[in-house]
């Protein structure tokens, strides 16, 4: 199963956000702008997941942050894969 992210609207306006989902789970991805005012280090890229069904936290994945968008995709497609086979 292929995760299809798409960009979302973020409450804050230097705050970008991705969220994708499978019939079962959904995911997040999220990327402060590092030139913000109260920013600290280099921009890292935060993904979670959680349960669709019941009313629980998302959980960070295990090597959460990551220095690239395309390395937090990746890593959101390894856990679906992981989930899935379960």
């Amino acid at each position: 199963m292929v995760l299809y992210f798409r960009s979302a609207d973020a409450p804050l306006r230097d705050l970008q956000l991705w969220l994708a989902e499978s019939d079962d789970y959904s995911f997040a991805i999220s990327h402060e702008n590092w030139n913000a005012p109260g920013s600290l280090g280099e921009p890292k890229f935060i993904a979670s997941w959680r349960p669709k069904n019941g009313n629980r936290a998302a959980i960070a994945l295990e090597s959460s942050p990551f220095a690239t968008l395309e390395e937090a995709l990746q890593a959101c497609e390894l856990m679906l894969a992981d989930l899935t086979a379960k």
